[in-house]
C-alpha cells in the first residue's frame, strides 16, 4: 500500500495583504442587480405568462373559428402558446389559450379588449393564471432597436 508523501516541511504560500483599492472592490459587489453604469447592457425583462378562458355565447359557437379569431390578434411582444377546448357545462365549451406578453409593451386590458371585439363569438374573457417571468437579458439594447 502506498503512503502519502510527507508534506509537513512545506509551508503554504504567503498571502499578501489586500490593497485599499482591492478591498474596496470586494465590498462593492452588487448582489441585488441595482441600476449602475456598468449594467447598461444588462436589463431585466419582465414578461407575463397568461392563461385565458375565452367563453362563447352558447353551445353552437364554432370553437375552431373562435381560436382562429383569437390567434389572429397580432400585437407587439405578444406570443400565443398552446390551447385546448374545455367543457364548462350544459354542452358549452370554453377555449383555454396561453400567451406570453412583455409587460412594458402590452397590458392585459388591451389584450382582453382585442379578444372581445369578436362579439359574434366571444361573450367574456377571464384571466385564469397570471405568472410573472423575470429574466436578465444581455441583449436588451439590441431588442430596443428592433421594430
Amino acid at each position: 500500500m502506498a503512503s502519502a508523501p510527507d508534506l509537513s516541511h512545506v509551508e503554504p504560500p504567503a498571502k499578501k495583504p489586500a490593497t485599499p483599492a482591492e478591498d474596496h472592490e470586494d465590498n462593492n459587489v452588487d448582489l441585488f442587480g441595482s441600476d449602475g453604469e456598468e449594467d447598461k447592457e444588462a436589463a431585466l425583462l419582465v414578461k407575463t405568462s397568461i392563461l385565458l378562458d375565452v367563453k362563447p355565447w352558447d353551445d353552437e359557437t364554432d370553437m375552431a373559428q373562435l381560436e382562429v379569431c383569437v390567434r389572429s390578434i397580432q400585437l407587439d411582444r405578444l406570443v400565443w402558446g398552446a390551447s385546448k377546448v374545455v367543457p364548462m357545462g350544459y354542452g358549452i365549451q370554453k377555449l383555454q389559450i396561453q400567451c406570453v406578453v412583455e409587460d412594458d409593451k402590452l397590458g392585459t386590458d388591451l389584450l382582453e379588449e382585442e379578444i372581445t371585439k369578436f362579439e359574434e363569438h366571444v361573450q367574456t374573457v377571464d384571466i385564469t393564471v397570471f405568472n410573472k417571468i423575470r429574466s436578465l437579458s444581455m441583449w436588451a439594447h439590441v431588442r430596443e432597436a428592433l421594430p
